[in-house]
């Protein structure tokens, strides 16, 4: 055979490019973000819209408020850690009043309702306090959806 007709023992440049184009391509997918490959680097055309920041779902709140009230209610740690400080301003400034409950004691147990999520980028859902006794009492809870930050408690209104 002659020098002119020999294979190659490597694979063409291009190859390396269109894999790890691919690659970058499998990881977006995937939601892996971080740098590009070198060989990913070719301009990619924008989409038309980009797409909208990421949020938290009314399964994830849902579970989150869950979490946060618990039984008995949110633990010292959730109050600090879980609460907007605006909210957390408020509650420390309601001597007698446990403004995350909306009680003065401590409820037998908690539930949590229906989630519902505005593209506006809040949610909320009904939380009942129930009471050894006394009626139950409802109040909603407020929970900010932007994916980019840690969810926390925003607002709470009583409902009477």
């Amino acid at each position: 055979m002659s020098k002119s007709m020999r294979m190659p023992t490597h694979p063409p440049r291009f190859a390396g490019a269109a894999a790890g184009c691919a690659l970058a391509l499998a990881l977006s997918a995937a939601g892996v973000t971080g740098p590009a490959p070198a060989a990913a680097a070719a301009p990619v055309s924008a989409p038309a819209s980009a797409p909208q920041p990421k949020q938290y779902t009314a399964a994830q709140v849902y579970g989150f408020l869950v979490k946060f009230y618990g039984q008995h209610g949110p633990s010292a740690y959730d109050r600090m850690h879980k609460v907007d400080a605006d909210l957390r301003k408020r509650a420390a400034a309601a001597k007698g009043s446990d403004v995350l409950l909306c009680a003065q004691n401590v409820p037998r147990s908690i539930s949590v309702g229906r989630v519902t999520a505005e593209r506006s980028g809040m949610a909320w859902a009904p939380v009942t306090t129930h009471w050894k006794a006394g009626p139950d009492k409802r109040f909603t809870a407020y929970v900010g959806l932007k994916g980019s930050l840690p969810m926390k408690l925003y607002d709470v209104t009583c409902d009477g």
